[in-house]
């Protein structure tokens, strides 16, 4: 069963590909194919902040209607 995808989990692998590269002892194929990863993981952090974000909003938007 494949593992669900959560922010958490997906900034540690961000971190961890971070590390790898900033070794700086890897192919370059293998860098690419980490790079490659790092963004996709980047762009779903992204989406998941901006989600969480507008949760804030609307959450503190319905209070002051109150």
């Amino acid at each position: 069963m494949a593992e669900k995808k959560t922010f958490e989990k997906s900034l540690a692998d961000l971190q961890k590909i971070v590390e790898q590269l900033e070794k700086g002892d890897l192919s370059l194929e293998k860098s690419l194919g980490l790079y490659e990863k790092g963004i996709g993981l980047t762009r779903f952090c992204q989406e998941e902040l901006g989600r969480a974000k507008l949760k804030i909003e609307q959450l503190k938007a319905g209070k002051q209607d109150e």
